[in-house]
């Protein structure tokens, strides 16, 4: 594939530039934005455009309102926290399209910026309609795609809307996410080391086929774990597992086997009564799980285990929490795992979501060298799937 980005394009000054960023950020009851990363990883993408003299339109959705204009998901906050970041105003416009935004956008001067409203306030961005994405293009002639975490959508102000505006391009924020992706998954410095948890590991069933023809070696935590641990024969009590899956699960160690592939599992945990952070709670040894009890985290001989497997690593990918790191019971285990990455002498890329999440609540987040700002659009980039959104890019 061909991609360009916004340096790469030409003059910008006095263009009307249509800039798709992912301001879907976490916010309190109060509205209040409690984390801005999604934001402050687009501002490098729009100062570079103001400063070239353009005329912005930027796009964005936030939370899921189905089609239907809620105040509660308005963009207004978002586009408040960004013009703190970027030190000037950028308006917020009363919709997406219309008489009112037309005037705002005609309005604006070379170096000055305009918020939409939330794209997903209309059902046609979900569904990629290409009447939507014509009204948000609204005459612009630059389209900049810095929304990674959204690009393994189809949606209209990704995917229809590059069929409206004559000249095409990526972010740097995209850049920065496809430059790491590349360095992990085309061309490693090996050892390889991919650490995979989370809950289920029908989650990540494509990307542990994909992954274990490519890594050399494999760590497995979080409850995905057990599942493996019963195909092993072992009891694993009221754990989470998925019984559908225990021959996949078998055919995936085998596989490693085959491929020499060190594949690591939890050799104690965390078990507790109930999935309750009050729950009466012990470490044991995973072969000793009390029946009707679940594990919860991994415990601290897998933890030191999982860090030993990292001691010689050059690269090294993490997708999904070693246990329910958001309850203070059962989030030693990630902050461990953290901690173990944070200090190898590798490249390091985190891959979102909840990842992202348990490594800024451990502090080492300026200690890995890269963040991916999407959960989803990182698991299908593993799977090896050409995500709609950057395959809308390819300049022919």
């Amino acid at each position: 594939m061909s991609i360009r980005y916004i340096d790469e394009i030409g003059k910008l000054s006095g263009k009307r530039i249509f800039i798709r960023v992912d301001f879907n950020v976490p916010q309190d009851d109060s509205g209040a934005i409690t984390e801005d990363t999604r934001i402050s990883g687009a501002v490098a993408t729009i100062r570079y455009a103001l400063d070239q003299g353009a005329r912005v339109v930027l796009a964005s959705h936030l939370g899921r309102p189905k089609g239907e204009k809620k105040p509660k998901y308005t963009m207004a906050p978002a586009t408040k926290r960004l013009s703190e970041l970027l030190g000037t105003e950028v308006k917020q416009a009363p919709d997406c399209f219309g008489p009112k935004v037309d005037s705002l956008i005609a309005a604006l001067q070379p170096g000055e910026a305009v918020m939409l409203e939330n794209v997903r306030f209309y059902a046609g961005e979900e569904k990629n309609d290409p009447d939507f994405a014509a009204k948000l293009a609204n005459g612009c002639e630059i389209y900049i795609n810095d929304a990674f975490a959204v690009s393994h959508r189809a949606h209209a102000s990704v995917a229809a809307i590059t069929t409206f505006i004559p000249t095409i391009a990526a972010g740097f924020l995209m850049r920065n996410e496809m430059t790491f992706f590349d360095k992990a998954m085309q061309n490693p410095v090996r050892p390889l080391v991919a650490i995979l948890g989370g809950a289920k590991v029908s989650g990540k069933l494509e990307v542990l086929e994909t992954l274990i023809n490519k890594v050399d070696k494999v760590v497995i935590g979080g409850g995905m774990a057990f599942t493996f641990l019963k195909a092993m024969g072992y009891d694993v009590g009221k754990s989470l597992v998925e019984d559908e899956l225990l021959a996949t699960a078998t055919k995936i160690m085998d596989r490693a086997n085959e491929r020499g592939v060190r594949f690591y599992l939890p050799v104690d945990c965390v078990a507790a009564e109930a999935f309750d952070a009050a729950a009466t709670n012990f470490v044991k040894p995973v072969q000793e799980i009390p029946a009707g009890w679940m594990a919860l985290d991994i415990g601290p001989a897998t933890a030191t285990l999982f860090a030993e497997s990292l001691r010689d690593a050059k690269t090294v990918i993490w997708n999904g929490p070693m246990g329910v790191f958001e309850m203070d019971a059962f989030c030693r285990g990630t902050y461990l795992v953290a901690e173990a990455v944070a200090d190898c002498f590798a490249t390091t890329i985190i891959g979102g979501g909840d990842t992202d999440s348990a490594v800024r609540k451990a502090g080492v987040e300026k200690r890995v060298s890269y963040i991916s700002t999407g959960g989803g659009a990182f698991l299908e980039l593993l799977e090896g799937k050409i995500l709609p959104g950057v395959k809308a890019l390819d300049v022919p």
